[in-house]
């Protein structure tokens, strides 16, 4: 469990928070997680990475730098692509399991992996975030199959993490996030990922943890109203738009009003309730 709370938040903001377009939350925000999980697990035999490789390659198509592509995958397809590996959602679930965000309970992890488990591949990753739809109200999973000489990083958290296959990782998408060699310090730099290297792309199995309103206050991520927020000086992700290379916040003038409840977002999204 790697410590993320240590927010480095431009001037004037003194804080992060995101709202989300769901209804349900409309006149809410909360803080983004302040952990990020990183668990080196050992299911993944020679033969089940290369075969989950190999499919993953078959199914989607990345070419250049921070090309993100997705491919479903069933349950029966993982069993198929490895075989020497017993109920692999059943081991994802566990290993997440040790993280805690869902309580203790193993069935919970358990029926959040089996619903929904996708194939992700990158060439690189550019910094940004992920809170469209409903994400907002999950933590994302990443499963390395395959990697070579990369890192997770998230600059705002100063965070910077070494992925090798087998590499089970938990996130808050809400915060910007990028893939990066560990030679450029941090950066998200396109000509490290150059087209044609095999070691230029990654490959992982995904999927999302989906909090509950009771959950997330109980990982230290409550939702509260907007004004509790803004009376905080914080900074709403869900508007913010981040430099590709180095992830710094851009148009930081233009955002000095993102955390009102009386916001044209705000009255569009009470609107939809």
């Amino acid at each position: 469990m790697i410590a993320a709370d240590g927010f480095r938040v431009p001037k004037p903001f003194q804080t992060f928070a995101v709202r989300s377009e769901e209804p349900r939350h409309a006149v809410l925000a909360r803080a983004p997680y302040g952990r990020v999980h990183a668990l080196r697990t050992g299911f993944l035999d020679g033969l089940a990475l290369a075969g989950l490789a190999a499919a993953g390659r078959a199914r989607m198509k990345v070419s250049a730098f921070s090309d993100i592509d997705y491919a479903a995958v069933s349950l029966c397809d993982l069993a198929a692509f490895a075989p020497t590996v017993a109920d692999l959602p059943g081991q994802i679930a566990n290993a997440l399991r040790a993280t805690g965000v869902l309580g203790a309970a193993a069935p919970a992890y358990r029926r959040s992996v089996a619903a929904r488990i996708d194939y992700l591949a990158s060439q690189g990753a550019g910094f940004h975030n992920d809170i469209s739809r409903h994400w907002t109200r999950c933590l994302f999973w990443n499963l390395t199959v395959a990697a070579r000489d990369v890192e997770f990083v998230m600059p705002h958290a100063g965070i910077r993490c070494g992925l090798l296959p087998g590499d089970l990782l938990l996130f808050d998408p809400a915060m910007a996030h990028g893939l990066c060699r560990p030679h450029d310090q941090g950066q998200a730099v396109a000509e490290s990922f150059a087209a044609g290297d095999p070691d230029s792309q990654q490959i992982f199995l995904s999927g999302e943890l989906a909090l509950s309103d009771a959950q997330w206050a109980a990982i230290g991520s409550p939702w509260l109203a907007v004004e509790a927020h803004a009376q905080r000086g914080a900074l709403d992700l869900k508007v913010a738009t981040f430099d590709e290379r180095s992830g710094t916040i851009q148009r930081l003038h233009s955002l000095a009003r993102c955390m009102r409840p009386t916001t044209r977002y705000c009255n569009r999204v009470a609107a939809q309730r």
